[in-house]
């Protein structure tokens, strides 16, 4: 395969499996293939909540009200998310799974050749995009 992306799918699964997951596609992916993530950024999510943004978190009020409450079921995502990740855990755990090249992106911006990648782009404001060439 030319590239692959998965958009918030690696938040379930377990911390164990990450790499051998990252592994798997990064083995379908020829030579100087691309894999595109878009995760939930952690860091996004405590930036949120230490500066009171209410507004930043899609949990709403009638789950749960109080803000730490919203950034931990967030970040969770009602207990469907397993990993947490953040820009330089993402980039350690592509290097262990053998990709040659992390590149950390912005939001339908693609570092590779392939434009289309970005295509499956969502949720802007909550997510970090990294690609990885094999």
């Amino acid at each position: 395969m030319d590239y692959a992306v998965s958009i918030h799918a690696l938040p379930a699964i377990r911390l164990p499996d990450l790499v051998p997951t990252l592994q798997e596609l990064r083995r379908v992916l020829k030579h100087q293939g691309v894999l595109r993530l878009g995760l939930p950024d952690l860091e996004k999510g405590i930036e949120a909540y230490l500066n009171h943004d209410i507004d930043y978190f899609l949990v709403p009020d009638e789950e749960i009200v109080s803000l730490g409450g919203k950034l931990i079921v967030q970040l969770l995502w009602h207990g469907y998310s397993h990993s947490l990740f953040t820009t330089d855990f993402v980039e350690e755990l592509l290097l262990k799974a053998g990709f040659a090249k992390v590149k950390i992106c912005q939001y339908r911006e693609t570092h590779s050749t392939y434009p289309e990648i970005v295509t499956l782009d969502n949720r802007e404001r909550e997510s970090l995009f990294v690609e990885a060439v094999k």
